[in-house]
């Protein structure tokens, strides 16, 4: 099988395998859009290069690789395991039991090559009104990526329309941010099953170590990664401490915010009562 990376000039960089229905079908891009820039039968290689050319073009770059994406297709929310592919996503119940399983799972994210969902009562809802019986089981139903991507992107859309005063209101309905990115990332591969606060705290400081390093070098891209790395950490360690690093975050916001002093010795020194 023959891998290609496209390039829409833009908007994005993607790899398919069949880029007439990926690209001209699904997508709706017409040939005159887009351009092929590497073609291999090595899908692990055209999986690294794909995130090279993205970071190249100053794309986001893809939290997760083509390969990956492929070769993991199954997510396992908490009660019940979903079956992705590149074109559907496809729950192990039939039509008539499905709201009530989904309902179980609100908040729960998954991948697809159309993006990244997540579970919310309206997005529930979308998937009620657009589920399609299994034509070969009669215990499984689907829906079509495509098209849960264009809800999503009518949800961001509409949400983009009402932060004008500075606040969002979506009623519920999100796309999902880099923290939910984090914990999704972290769930598929085990961490919170399989880890504790105490090594994430241990990874937290081997991490803070790094950006020690980082600083004393002058290493700017040492430095970034570190704090990023850190950022990742932290988030997987509240999660393990059954608290969100937004509500962390905002628990510290809401002391700093009230909170007075004066820089000495270039730090920040709060007030004594």
């Amino acid at each position: 099988m023959t891998y290609c990376i496209y390039h829409i000039p833009g908007k994005k960089i993607g790899v398919a395998n069949d880029v007439q229905e990926r690209v001209v079908r699904q997508q709706g891009y017409s040939e005159d859009e887009f351009e092929i820039l590497e073609m291999s039968e090595d899908i692990s290689y055209i999986s690294t290069r794909e995130l090279e050319l993205q970071k190249h073009y100053g794309y986001k770059v893809d939290y997760q690789r083509y390969e990956d994406i492929k070769n993991n297709n199954i997510t396992k929310f908490n009660n019940m395991d979903i079956n992705v592919t590149e074109q559907t996503t496809t729950f192990p119940c039939p039509v008539n039991k499905l709201k009530g399983r989904l309902m179980d799972e609100l908040g729960m994210i998954w991948l697809t090559d159309n993006g990244t969902f997540c579970l919310t009562p309206d997005s529930v809802n979308w998937i009620m009104s657009n589920v399609n019986p299994s034509q070969f089981n009669a215990k499984r139903c689907y829906v079509y990526n495509k098209a849960l991507e264009r809800y999503f992107l009518n949800v961001e859309s509409e949400a983009i329309k009402t932060t004008r005063t500075g606040a969002m209101n979506m009623g519920g309905r999100r796309k999902p941010d880099r923290f939910d990115l984090i914990r999704a990332w972290a769930n598929e591969r085990g961490l919170y099953e399989g880890g504790d606060t105490k090594t994430q705290y241990l990874k937290l400081m081997e991490e803070a170590g790094e950006l020690g390093r980082a600083i004393l070098k002058d290493d700017e891209v040492e430095f970034v990664d570190a704090i990023g790395d850190m950022v990742v950490v932290l988030t997987n360690l509240a999660e393990l401490g059954n608290v969100s690093i937004e509500l962390c975050i905002d628990e510290a916001y809401r002391v700093i915010s009230k909170r007075t002093g004066k820089m000495q010795n270039g730090t920040f020194v709060k007030d004594t009562l």
